[in-house]
């Protein structure tokens, strides 16, 4: 009976700071897309999400040692992206620099088959989740960052609070202060 273990990601991190190569390559492949995700709501950029998640991995790989078993795992690999993906938008925000490819026009255009009703609710879900991601992009990155934890990654608040550092309460507060002014930017959308 050969059957397929299943490790834990604090398992996985233990064997890899013991030296095994194979834990990593299996905390890689558990995390690249949801750090890719992650990474993507705060930079709005695929490339950068890339290159931060990628970051990120890198550090797991060369910090291994500074894991410690009183957090979980995943806590300590969100920490690393989220610190690693507000560090990029400070120094894009210092930067401005305009992108001339990006000054196109935004809109795409259409061109919608007479006989796919289905493409009218595709193009709809599009556009709204566009102008949500939108929403959340113009929150303060106070919010924005336990916006995207919790109702984007579906972390716990317990988890949120360790990862931004902040008390539970003023967890909670901000997620619903964010929700609010979510609110009032998509009423339109009701």
């Amino acid at each position: 009976m050969d059957k397929q273990l299943v490790y834990t990601d604090e398992d996985l991190i233990e064997r890899f700071q013991n030296g095994d190569e194979q834990a990593y390559i299996e905390l890689v492949n558990r995390y690249r897309d949801r750090l890719m995700n992650f990474v993507y709501r705060f930079v709005n950029d695929y490339e950068q999400s890339e290159d931060i998640a990628q970051e990120t991995l890198i550090k797991l790989y060369t910090h291994k040692h500074y894991y410690k078993k009183i957090a979980k795992f995943s806590t300590w690999i969100y920490t690393i992206a989220a610190n690693l993906a507000k560090s990029e938008l400070r120094k894009k925000k210092s930067r401005k620099v305009t992108n001339l490819s990006q000054m196109s026009t935004q809109e795409k255009e259409y061109e919608l088959p007479a006989d796919q009703p289905d493409i009218d609710q595709a193009i709809e879900s599009e556009f709204i989740e566009k102008r949500i991601q939108a929403a959340i992009q113009k929150l303060p990155l106070h919010f924005k960052t336990v916006t995207i934890l919790r109702d984007i990654q579906e972390l716990s608040y317990e988890e949120i609070s360790k990862i931004v550092d902040v008390p539970l309460g003023t967890v909670k507060s901000r997620i619903n202060r964010a929700r609010l002014q979510l609110q009032k930017e998509l009423k339109d959308l009701r």
